[in-house]
């Protein structure tokens, strides 16, 4: 086996010229022909098992290397020139399940709110009652207003809102508010 692998490595060394010569012809670039010739040789040694002793060396390695060149084309045919990543940072799809995740978290931090709270809460942010109709059960008006006041800051609290305060915030948790009431959320009335 050792006397095998020695002529195999002396035949091998003895046809890198031609190797590098056929490189230059098939890319025109020294580096990338280097690069291809180096591949060619790697593939052979580690395939040396599979080359029967007797037959052509040179045939066997010029088809190493043209199947080695076909397949860095295809894959260069796929490839894109991207060096500063603009391309990819534009193909950039964000994920889909976060506005699950947000659900699975406000649904969290709703039974974390106190019950009244959670009740107003639910009634005015979520089924889009006005004050006055979410009062109707002989719940003051004021009552309504402070209960999902407190349960809006509590809920933003709870969510790690950074400024509950800030406009447009409560529109975004009432739309979460709606699918939890339409999940069968269990709504309070009364003081």
């Amino acid at each position: 086996m050792k006397a095998c692998t020695e002529t195999f490595s002396t035949q091998l060394l003895a046809l890198v010229p031609s190797l590098r010569a056929f490189d230059m012809s098939l890319l025109g670039n020294r580096d990338r022909a280097d690069d291809l010739t180096q591949d060619t040789i790697l593939k052979a040694w580690t395939h040396m098992d599979s080359f029967k002793e007797g037959t052509n060396l040179r045939a066997w390695l010029f088809t190493i290397m043209r199947n080695s060149f076909i397949s860095q084309c295809r894959r260069n045919a796929r490839e894109v020139e991207d060096p500063n990543g603009l391309k990819a940072e534009a193909r950039i799809c964000p994920p889909e399940q976060e506005g699950h995740v947000d659900l699975q978290d406000l649904q969290r931090a709703l039974t974390c709110v106190p019950p009244e709270q959670r009740e107003a809460l639910i009634l005015v942010g979520g089924a889009g009652f006005s004050y006055e109709e979410a009062a109707a059960n002989g719940c003051p008006v004021g009552t309504v207003k402070s209960r999902v006041n407190r349960g809006r800051l509590k809920l933003a609290e709870l969510l790690g809102l950074v400024d509950p305060t800030e406009p447009g915030s409560f529109d975004a948790l009432r739309a979460a508010i709606i699918a939890h009431t339409a999940r069968g959320a269990r709504v309070m009335v009364g003081p």
